[in-house]
C-alpha cells in the first residue's frame, strides 16, 4: 500500500510528556514529507496553540483543529472548512453547563484576536481558572452568555476533576443524544478533564476524510497517529492507525500497531514504520 497522508496527533503524540517537540520528531516528520507524504495535524487545540507546532515542522497547507471543527490554513490562517454548532442548540448547551459550572465558548474570530468568550461565574472550576488564567489574552469576559448567541461557535466545553466531568457526561449524552458531539478529553497541559459539546458533524476523522477527499486521497491511503479517545475514529478508520505507548486502553484497541510512548520517541518509530509500508 503507498500511503499519501500521515495525520499527527499533537499532545501526547508528537509532544513530549514535557510538552517540547523533541529534535527526533522534527525530524522524523522532514524525512516523511521528503518521501512525498502530506503532513497533516489533527487536534483538539485552537488554532492559535496548534499554529506555533505547524511552523516549527515547516507545515503548510491544511491543519485540523479543535477535534475537526475547523480545518485552517496554517499560512493565512484562513477558515477552509467548518462545523460550527447549530444555533438552535447554543442556548441549552449554555444552560446545561451553567447548573454544573462555568461555560467556555470557542469561537472562529482568530485574526480578531479572540479565541473563547466566558462569563463572571462564582461557580467556575478552579481547574478551569488555571486555563483562563495563563490565556488572558486571547479571552473576552462578558456578564451573560445567553445575551451573545453566535453563528461562529466551535465549541462549547467545561473543565473540571475527573468525576464530576464523567458525571457531566453521562448527563448530556442523555439529554443531547445524537443531537450534538460530546466527549471527554484528558486535560493534558493542566488538571482534570475537559467536556466538551460540538456540531454533530465535526470529529478528526469525518474532517480529516473531507481534508483527504478534496485531494483525491482514499481513507486506506491515510496513516494516522494518536493517544487519547479523540482519536480513536481516526486510528480505526485510517489504511493504518498506530497508537502511541501512552495512549489509553480503548485506543491501542482500535489501532493497528502500538508504539513507543511520547516519552520514547514512540511518533518517530511511528514515523519509521510508516515509511517502510510507503
Amino acid at each position: 500500500m503507498t500511503y499519501r497522508i500521515l495525520a499527527l496527533d499533537i499532545d501526547g503524540t508528537i509532544l513530549d510528556p514535557y510538552g517540547k517537540l523533541p529534535v527526533a520528531v522534527r525530524d522524523a516528520v522532514a524525512a516523511a514529507r521528503r518521501r512525498g507524504l502530506w503532513v497533516i495535524l489533527c487536534t483538539g487545540r485552537r488554532f492559535r496553540t496548534a499554529l506555533p507546532w505547524a511552523r516549527e515542522l515547516e507545515l503548510e497547507g491544511a491543519i485540523v483543529i479543535n477535534n475537526g471543527t475547523l480545518v485552517k490554513d496554517i499560512q493565512s490562517g484562513e477558515t477552509l472548512r467548518h462545523a460550527y454548532l447549530p444555533i438552535d442548540e447554543y442556548a441549552p448547551v449554555i444552560s446545561f453547563v451553567r447548573r454544573r459550572g462555568s461555560p467556555l465558548v470557542y469561537v472562529d474570530t482568530y485574526h480578531e484576536n479572540v479565541d473563547l468568550i466566558t462569563e463572571r461565574c462564582s461557580e467556575t472550576h478552579a481547574y478551569q481558572r488555571d486555563y483562563l488564567n495563563d490565556n488572558t489574552d486571547f479571552f473576552q469576559t462578558i456578564d451573560d452568555l445567553h445575551d451573545q448567541p453566535r453563528s461562529d461557535v466551535i465549541m462549547v466545553s467545561t473543565m473540571a476533576d475527573e468525576a464530576t466531568l464523567t458525571a457531566m457526561y453521562e448527563e448530556a449524552r442523555e439529554e443531547f443524544g445524537d443531537r450534538l458531539r460530546t466527549h471527554t478529553l484528558i486535560n493534558k497541559n493542566y488538571r482534570g478533564l475537559i467536556l466538551e459539546f460540538l456540531s454533530p458533524m465535526s470529529g478528526k476523522w469525518p474532517t480529516l476524510e473531507a481534508v483527504a477527499a478534496e485531494a483525491n486521497v482514499a481513507p486506506d491511503e491515510i496513516i494516522a497517529v494518536g493517544d487519547d479517545t479523540n482519536d480513536i475514529e481516526m486510528i480505526r478508520r485510517a489504511g493504518l492507525g498506530i497508537a502511541m505507548g501512552n495512549a489509553a486502553s480503548e485506543v491501542k484497541q482500535a489501532a493497528d500497531r502500538v508504539v513507543r510512548s511520547n516519552a520514547e520517541g514512540g511518533v518517530v518509530e511511528a514515523i519509521e514504520k510508516a515509511l517502510l509500508v510507503s
